[in-house]
């Protein structure tokens, strides 16, 4: 599964920084040859404690972790929707990724010239969140006209309900509103995903902050606060520093994982797992995917002849020492094609 993340931002707010940060950490290609990695694209694993303790379980000679790819988006400035700077490279790149992370400068440093003049990070966040509105209605703009040009002398019941709903997207996009904040039908979000929205699209908003307020300013569930130039200074360093300045810091995790995490979460991705003596590795899903194609992850041929899935959660595998002891326990189920894959399942899959 290969989604993609794009982490946008206005200039000098530390976001090349960030995602430099973040290409320190990727993932070796020794161990994933299928990985093309273009020069603004960085792969880097996803943090998942459970995977180790599974692979210490099963003693796994290989611990394979599952991965996220991020995009460095070509730099935003206001008048982008009308072509300004790179705007029209800063727009189709962004159509391309599947979620979107927003860099907001909070930090200040009189070195480091704000293009506006002054740290404000309501403005910035307005200056991006305006331009992918105006981008997006004129995309909501051209669909509309032309449908409307098509149902001419037509009582066409399904134009006639898009056009009512492409009119109420131009409506909330007027208003300075993001087209995720409408509410859709599922047959709505059918015709609404066609037009490949840039406001549609999940968004993360990382605060870039000084170092001083490390600890300070508690994450939301669409906030995460990094002081990118501490995490990049991090990403140089071996794991036992690094692993040293969080306890002396009271810190859990550094904020480039509680980035990944984050991120991982906002494209809506969970985690099963096969554990073993020879590996265990992470497999990403989406959530809500059935065992067959959460088999098909692994190989097309599991999905296409799929019979049953052995299922074990993670703590029970853990905790009883791994498959054998699970299973003596009674803590092994049997699935079959229509059982919805939950995050932390251990899985092995039979087939034909």
């Amino acid at each position: 599964m290969s989604l993609q993340i794009g982490i946008v931002g206005l200039p000098n707010v530390g976001k090349s920084t960030l995602f430099k940060a973040l290409t320190k950490k990727q993932v070796d290609a020794a161990n994933y040859p299928f990985c093309t990695i273009d020069p603004n694209v960085g792969v880097v694993t996803v943090p998942d404690q459970r995977l180790d303790q599974l692979s210490q379980t099963s003693q796994s000679a290989k611990t394979l972790p599952t991965t996220i790819e991020f995009v460095d988006i070509a730099g935003l400035v206001k008048g982008a929707a009308q072509g300004e700077g790179l705007g029209n490279k800063f727009l189709s790149h962004i159509r391309e990724v599947d979620a979107i992370i927003e860099v907001v400068r909070h930090f200040e440093d009189s070195n480091i010239i704000h293009v506006s003049g002054q740290v404000n990070p309501e403005d910035d966040k307005l200056v991006i969140e305006t331009e992918l509105a105006l981008a997006d209605l004129s995309t909501v703009e051209k669909r509309l006209s032309k449908l409307k040009s098509d149902s001419k002398g037509k009582a066409d019941k399904a134009i006639l309900t898009h056009v009512a709903l492409l009119e109420s997207i131009l409506k909330i996009l007027g208003e300075g509103k993001q087209a995720r904040e409408m509410d859709f039908t599922t047959e709505e979000l059918d015709f609404v995903k066609q037009l490949s929205l840039l406001t549609m699209k999940p968004l993360l908003y990382v605060n870039n902050i000084d170092e001083k307020e490390i600890g300070t300013v508690p994450d939301s569930d669409n906030t995460i606060n990094i002081c990118a130039k501490l995490e990049s200074d991090l990403a140089e360093l071996p794991p036992e520093e690094v692993q040293q300045y969080l306890e002396a810091a009271g810190l859990h995790q550094t904020g480039l994982d509680r980035l990944i995490v984050a991120s991982y979460k906002l494209l809506e991705l969970i985690t099963y797992f096969t554990s073993g003596p020879q590996e265990s590795r992470a497999w990403t899903i989406t959530a809500g995917t059935k065992a067959p194609p959460a088999a098909g992850v692994i190989h097309t041929d599991f999905e296409k002849g799929f019979i049953r899935a052995e299922v074990i959660n993670w703590q029970d595998f853990v905790q009883q020492g791994g498959e054998h002891g699970a299973k003596e326990k009674g803590l092994m189920r049997l699935e079959g094609k229509e059982y919805v894959m939950q995050d932390g399942d251990v899985c092995h899959f039979h087939f034909n």
